[in-house]
């Protein structure tokens, strides 16, 4: 006779997946500020040296990427299927990211609409560095320990401040222009496959990714202490404390290294760090300590599709902008300034706009939750 032990499914815990909901919520609402006013500042990237609310997002995306990255590595695959599945949903996240600065695929110039060409289509992105340091970011955890993974950590950061330093012109390690990441994109993908609203510049140019990995790397081994912790309130309080000593390291190496997001500078890595650290222990000592649930559905259907809701987010705010409304504005902009600005106007009237048409996005993810739509790279 055999006898079979069902051996317990290790626990999922919901407070990482409303952590990362809260995250795509926090994206969404700064991406898309109304027009006719200007947002609260907080609300809007610093435009280099310096910190807002908003440069804290885009870290904590990929910090929460590293979280579920912590779950895929409890029972990892063997190594060769291991490897094709990481690059083939690399390479996915990357061609959408492409492809959604490419659309709408036409615009519209004083001949007509016309196919946008290649060569002027954005290569670097926020999907694309995504994709990147996922791929990185894998790579590291699957034949790496805990600490050649802190290691690597340090050689990411020490290394990319030398190479500001070194392979940049005299005096321009820290210029927008002058550093060597800036001068590498226009030198393997010219200015036509960059940014096009900063002269020239890319925040997710492609040797700022090697500091980012380092966002994805801290939400893996937060996520591993939050699984494997004996005691849950002592890995929260931990983590806190470490939360809290990241942020004091990236406030004393700013005066060397300056905080900015869009050079993503060692000591903006170890700043957003520390607060995604301590805001994701509040989370934990919520929801999953204190056993508050309520509202944790809201930000679950944002967490369970994050891809697919963001995506929506930037297609669909691109698309009703192409319907004309009168003037030079399309559809958002029309409703941004017609109606939030004559209800509030200012930077609340803005906030409103882009806190409705998040809720707009948040209903098409409740909706594919409803229907048990995920959509996975």
């Amino acid at each position: 006779m055999t006898t079979t032990i069902d051996t317990p499914r290790p626990r999922r815990f919901t407070a990482l997946d409303v952590f990362r909901g809260i995250t795509v919520f926090l994206m969404i609402l700064v991406n898309t500020a109304g027009p006719g006013a200007p947002a609260y500042p907080q609300l809007v990237h610093a435009k280099w040296i310096g910190f807002t609310l908003a440069d804290a997002i885009f870290p904590s995306f990929l910090f929460a990427m590293g979280n579920a990255m912590s779950f895929a590595m409890r029972n990892p695959l063997p190594a060769r299927p291991y490897l094709a599945r990481l690059l083939r949903r690399g390479s996915i996240i990357f061609v959408l990211g492409f492809l959604m600065y490419w659309f709408p695929f036409v615009a519209e110039g004083d001949d007509g609409w016309a196919p946008i060409p290649f060569a002027l289509t954005r290569v670097p992105g926020v999907l694309q560095r995504i994709a990147l340091c996922y791929v990185a970011a894998g790579l590291l955890v699957r034949w790496l320990s805990v600490r050649q993974i802190l290691m690597a950590c340090a050689a990411l950061l020490l290394g990319y401040w030398a190479m500001l330093l070194v392979l940049s012109a005299p005096g321009m390690a820290y210029d927008k222009f002058g550093t060597i990441g800036t001068q590498l994109d226009l030198w393997l993908l010219g200015p036509g496959h960059l940014y096009k609203k900063d002269g020239g510049f890319d925040p997710e140019g492609l040797l700022g990714t090697l500091p980012a990995i380092v966002n994805v790397l801290a939400g893996y081994l937060a996520g591993r202490a939050v699984q494997r912790g004996i005691d849950l309130s002592r890995t929260v309080w931990l983590m806190a404390v470490i939360g809290a000593a990241l942020i004091v390291a990236g406030l004393a190496w700013s005066p060397w290294f300056p905080i900015a997001k869009k050079l993503w500078t060692g000591s903006y890595v170890l700043l957003t760090t520390g607060i995604d650290c301590i805001a994701l222990a509040g989370v934990i000592a919520l929801v999953e300590i204190a056993g508050i649930r309520r509202g944790t559905r809201f930000f679950l259907i944002l967490g369970r599709n994050p891809l697919a809701i963001y995506l929506f987010s930037e297609l669909f705010i691109t698309a009703i902008n192409l319907i004309p409304a009168g003037g030079d504005h399309g559809l958002y902009g029309w409703v941004g300034i017609e109606i939030f600005q004559r209800v509030a106007p200012g930077a609340l009237g803005s906030l409103l706009c882009a806190f409705a048409y998040t809720m707009v996005c948040w209903a098409v993810g409740w909706w594919m939750d409803r229907k048990g739509l995920v959509l996975k790279a």
